[in-house]
């Protein structure tokens, strides 16, 4: 069993989408900005009493008001634009998954031809961790050792065999998991293998459709297979 990652990197894509971004977007947010300021100014210099003019302090904090403006609204152009670049590059790495075999948050196990593969997570490390299988009427067909584990996920795989020393049907089972160090309960997941059959981009990231397990983040994703 291999666990694979993906790594991410800047691309030229990202720094030519905040130039994009900025000028089509930014400059002309900036520009329309400025003329209003502009405008506001020139129409309170003309109308302002000559006895009593607008002094240096006043000039001063208005200019620092327009650049404060200006300042958040390139800010928030460049934050965008690298949210856009980062979702295109999640969807490049996630189209490299389909056609694979992910462990992600569920409870069911798929027995096909005399074989199953499921897994566990812990939030923390434990001394013993037991997984029972069961059929669709809840009765204990399996029960797997897996001994001490650290924290995190782990794949495991059941070749079919009963506790009575039968041999499970195919078919669909649910598990659960149980962990303890020592005397104390340790926090478990089970988790189900699915195959990745396509992926559709979001403005929230990409989305894993994983067969009949339904669609997943990339953030649910504990291994790939």
């Amino acid at each position: 069993m291999t666990i694979a990652s993906i790594t991410s990197n800047p691309s030229q894509d990202t720094y030519a989408g905040l130039n994009a971004t900025r000028k089509v977007a930014g400059d002309t947010a900036e520009g329309a900005s400025q003329d209003r300021f502009l405008k506001l100014l020139v129409s309170q210099l003309k109308n302002q009493d000559p006895l009593n003019p607008m002094d240096n302090a006043q000039m001063t904090s208005q200019l620092a008001q327009i650049s404060t403006v200006d300042g958040i609204s390139k800010l928030n152009a460049t934050l965008q634009a690298l949210l856009d670049g980062s979702n295109q590059n999640q969807a490049l790495q996630a189209a490299t998954l389909v056609g694979h075999g992910v462990l992600v948050p569920g409870a069911s196990l798929q027995m096909q031809g005399g074989a199953a593969v499921g897994g566990v997570e812990l939030a923390e490390p434990a001394d013993r961790v037991t997984v029972s299988i069961k059929d669709s009427t809840g009765a204990t067909m399996k029960t797997i050792e897996l001994g001490g584990l650290n924290a995190g996920s782990r794949g495991f795989t059941w070749d079919g065999s009963t506790d009575s020393g039968a041999s499970a049907a195919d078919g669909r089972y649910s598990i659960s998991i149980k962990a303890a160090r020592g005397d104390t309960a340790v926090a478990a997941k089970p988790l189900e293998l699915g195959i990745v059959s396509s992926v559709a981009s979001t403005s929230q990231g990409a989305s894993l459709n994983v067969g009949a397990l339904g669609m997943f983040k990339m953030s649910d994703v504990r291994e790939i297979l």
